[in-house]
């Protein structure tokens, strides 16, 4: 009987800290469609690991405490800028806390596909400033991006 009393009270206690850390999730606003445009530097092997910075606008659409991202364009002047295609629309933008978070499912192509399978990269956040970037190299597949920049259009606001 102890036993059991003792299962019931680690269940509750486990329930409890689930809704509480579900309660402090970090969240975007505002809801709806938005721009960021911006820059990105990637390195591939069809630049023979180099890095080449381009222009991008990605778009989507925020949804509760997530964005989604269903597309971008990606121009400049290196001919490189125009040869990336993203793979496996949407990724999900998923704030860890108002500073930090993660976009998954991301996957591109230059000339060939940089991963076989879709990752999770890290990504930084700065209300202030309204930039989303990478805190460091992040890694897809053979390729890398290893700078990114993009200011959300409506300004986004993530919070805890």
């Amino acid at each position: 009987m102890q036993s059991i009393k003792t299962l019931v009270s680690v269940a509750s206690f486990a329930i409890c800290l689930g809704a509480a850390s579900m309660a402090s999730a970090a969240t975007i606003s505002p809801a709806g469609p938005f721009s960021a445009p911006g820059s990105i530097t990637v390195s591939s092997p069809a630049s023979f690991n180099q890095p080449v910075t381009c222009n991008i606008n990605f778009t989507g659409t925020v949804n509760g405490p997530n964005a989604t991202i269903t597309g971008a364009t990606v121009n400049g002047s290196n001919p490189l800028c125009g040869v990336p295609v993203l793979l496996n629309l949407p990724w999900t933008l998923t704030p860890a806390n108002a500073t930090s978070g993660t976009v998954s499912g991301v996957n591109f192509k230059i000339l060939n596909d940089c991963s076989a399978t879709p990752v999770t990269i890290n990504i930084a956040w700065n209300n202030g400033t309204n930039t989303l970037s990478v805190p460091s190299a992040q890694p897809v597949g053979k390729c890398k991006i290893t700078a990114l920049s993009v200011n959300p259009d409506p300004r986004f606001t993530v919070s805890n």
